[in-house]
């Protein structure tokens, strides 16, 4: 990519093998066309969505043995699109979406080193009502809560395009962020169930990553419906 190093990556996630074209190091950027100012993302930021992170590796192995048959799902925030590449392996019904500007071209980049059709993709700032997109029944993310104001952002997202039945599975190497997140999906209605793992080899107990599902029961389903 012209103004951009890039590197190929191999992944195992579920006894499975990715390859993976991601940003070569932090450090890399340009803009010639404006495209970061339009969507607020400064110099810092604009490398990270590129690089494979812990959490988006544990989001994937989730996503290699979760429950998926007759479930429409919306990953958040894809960048370089490891969970949905293995969702769409499995032959998931997965909608992709992300904020940054070369995200969509890696994702279908990647798709097809793995021999993989193209993947659904949505462009979704996550303040901005998208009429279009729908709901869904299952939501999924990594490491999305590394500001402030992304918890309130996330669970609007949620009111607007989760099922009353929906499921939401994030996955977060610890950040402080994710308990205003979980407040705010306890508000709606949801039951948590905080997993912590091991993110990366170097991790000792008590971890700090986990994988959290959140989930309705039946009465606050019922009680969404009716809203």
């Amino acid at each position: 990519m012209q103004g951009y190093a890039t590197r190929n990556l191999t992944l195992s996630i579920g006894g499975h093998d990715y390859q993976v074209r991601s940003l070569s190091d932090r450090q890399q950027f340009a803009d010639p066309q404006g495209d970061a100012e339009r969507a607020g993302i400064s110099s810092a930021q604009w490398a990270l969505f590129g690089q494979p992170w812990p959490s988006g590796h544990a989001l994937a192995e989730t996503m290699s043995a979760f429950a998926i048959d007759g479930k429409r799902i919306l990953e958040l925030g894809c960048g370089l699109g490891l969970s949905s590449l293995v969702l769409q392996r499995r032959e998931a019904d997965i909608t992709a979406s992300d904020h940054h500007p070369l995200a969509e071209s890696f994702l279908e980049h990647n798709a097809a080193l793995n021999d993989l059709t193209s993947i659904r993709y949505r462009d979704l700032p996550w303040n901005e009502p998208d009429a279009t997109l729908g709901r869904f029944d299952v939501i999924i993310a990594s490491d999305v809560l590394y500001e402030r104001g992304h918890a309130a952002q996330l669970a609007g997202m949620m009111q607007r395009h989760a099922q009353a039945d929906a499921e939401i599975v994030l996955s977060d190497p610890g950040r402080g962020n994710s308990a205003s997140f979980t407040r705010a999906m306890k508000a709606q209605g949801y039951a948590v169930d905080e997993r912590r793992q091991r993110f990366e080899d170097t991790d000792i107990e008590p971890f700090r990553g986990r994988v959290i599902h959140y989930r309705r029961d039946d009465a606050s389903r019922d009680a969404q419906r009716r809203s």
